[in-house]
C-alpha cells in the first residue's frame, strides 16, 4: 500500500501509510494526518484510495492556499503517482507506492529520494 513521507516542513522525516482508506490531511489535530504549518487549513486535503482503477486521489477540500502536485495546482481530483510530491502550504510530501515497516524505512525512502531530486550545480 502507499504512503506519505513529510519531505520538509515542522514534520519532516514523518511517514504515514495510507491504506486503501479516505484520508484527510489537514492542520486541524483531529485530521488522520496531521500537519503543522500555518498555511495549511485545518481540513486542506484528500487522500481516497478508488477500488476500481487501485489507485490514489488527492482531492483539494477548498483549502485557502491550495494543494499543489510536482508544482502544478489542481482544481479537481487528480490522480497520483508513485514520486509525486504534493505541497501543502510550505510544506512538501512524497507519496510513494511503497509501504514501510518501520519509519527507518521511510526515512532511508526519504532520503533516497531526496537525491534524486537534487539540483545540479554548473560553475561558470
Amino acid at each position: 500500500m502507499a504512503s506519505l513521507i513529510v519531505m520538509s516542513g515542522a514534520n519532516e522525516g514523518d511517514y504515514y501509510p495510507l491504506g486503501q482508506r479516505t484520508n484527510v490531511i489537514g492542520r486541524d489535530q483531529a485530521v488522520p494526518i496531521q500537519v503543522v504549518d500555518e498555511h495549511v487549513s485545518r481540513k486542506h486535503m484528500q487522500i481516497r484510495f478508488e477500488r476500481a482503477d487501485e489507485k490514489y486521489y488527492a482531492v483539494d477540500m477548498k483549502s485557502k492556499h491550495g494543494v499543489f502536485i510536482n508544482n502544478r495546482q489542481i482544481s479537481e481530483e487528480a490522480a497520483l503517482n508513485d514520486g509525486d510530491q504534493i505541497l501543502l502550504g510550505e510544506t512538501t510530501l512524497l507519496f510513494t507506492l511503497e509501504d514501510f515497516d518501520d519509519r527507518e524505512s521511510a526515512f532511508s525512502h526519504f532520503k533516497k529520494a531526496g537525491e534524486r531530486i537534487r539540483v545540479t550545480r554548473i560553475d561558470d
